[in-house]
């Protein structure tokens, strides 16, 4: 039997996670419920669309769930004293200068379970982020990525 994926987070990663599972557990429950209470009373269920809906819903929620779980069990979380302050690594705020852009840009180098790209929370799995890792200020990069081939230069590494 395979040993379970672990899931390298942040402790704000973490912390976002329990406050997710804690409102899937106690507000979308509570509501999903009501709904199939509800639904329950227009009577055949046969050809009710709104106790099917809510059933769907359900089940997505107890799978998301069962998801948030399995994650927090297998989390290992990035101790922030472990960060070197001069080395890019997991739970790090790197600032670079994009020569595609001519801009200088900061990456947080996160899990995969916490990226979001919108906000610039790059995964340390992602092609970016697996080429910063272990770098030092300084070091100029080219990366492979969908749109062709992008240059950073590591302005300043520190703590998330």
């Amino acid at each position: 039997m395979s040993e379970p994926k672990q899931y390298v987070m942040t402790y704000e990663g973490i912390t976002k996670l329990e406050a997710q599972l804690e409102i899937l557990k106690t507000v979308k429950r509570k509501d999903i419920t009501e709904k199939i209470k509800v639904a329950l009373g227009y009577g055949d269920l046969s050809e009710n669309s709104e106790y099917d809906d809510a059933k769907n819903e359900q089940a997505f929620v107890e799978g998301k769930i069962l998801q948030l779980e399995n994650m927090l069990r297998n989390a290992n979380v990035i101790d922030e004293n472990d960060i070197k302050k001069d080395v890019v690594s997991i739970g790090a705020i790197v600032k670079v200068r994009d020569y595609q852009f001519d801009e200088e840009v900061e990456f947080y180098i996160v899990g995969s379970a916490e990226a979001d790209p919108m906000v610039n929370k790059i995964s340390y799995e992602s092609p970016v982020g697996r080429t910063l890792v272990g770098k030092k200020v300084g070091a100029i990069i080219e990366v492979t990525v969908p749109d062709g081939i992008s240059k950073y230069e590591i302005l300043e590494v520190r703590r998330g």
